[in-house]
């Protein structure tokens, strides 16, 4: 676990892992999100309460959802849930095998996710054929952003006095 400045450790937040299916027959698709975001004030220029999902200009699902990770990362790992459940809810048979990945840490560099799927490799993934970061933001109304590379993350931490 990582330490504050002070030298105290500081508890991760656990990591969701879920599955959904297991037919050998189907592959499995192993989608990836987070939930953590940003710090953010009102003050920064929000015109709503930034921790508050707001509605502006239509009524429910028709207007703009405005709020802080709605978009990184809240809304795609919703989006993959509701997908499931419609499939779900018509009775549909999954075209695929679905595995989760849900983090808390990825704003701070995912601390701890390399132990957790180092520890999990021969189990939990080793069954992946594919895997998804769903961790983007949509472009504008019609032009979904497709993530095809990521790079890595320096993570420091500094102490003026």
């Amino acid at each position: 676990s990582p330490q504050l400045p002070d030298g105290q450790d500081l508890p991760l937040p656990p990591v969701i892992l879920g599955e959904l299916g297991k037919d050998p027959q189907k592959p499995t698709v192993c989608f990836y999100g987070h939930v953590d975001v940003q710090p953010a004030k009102k003050e920064d220029g929000w015109k709503t309460d930034p921790y508050t999902l707001t509605e502006i200009n239509g009524m429910y699902l028709s207007g703009n959802l405005y709020g802080r990770g709605a978009t990184d990362n809240k809304g795609p790992v919703l989006a993959w849930i509701n997908a499931v459940e419609t499939f779900r809810a018509l009775k549909l048979a999954m075209p695929v095998n679905f595995k989760f990945v849900i983090e808390g840490m990825e704003e701070a560099g995912s601390l701890g996710l390399e132990k957790l799927l180092e520890e999990e490799k021969q189990c939990f993934f080793s069954d992946v054929d594919y895997i998804v970061i769903s961790d983007n933001l949509w472009l504008s109304n019609k032009k979904p952003a497709l993530t095809y590379g990521s790079r890595g993350n320096a993570c420091f931490s500094v102490e003026v006095k």
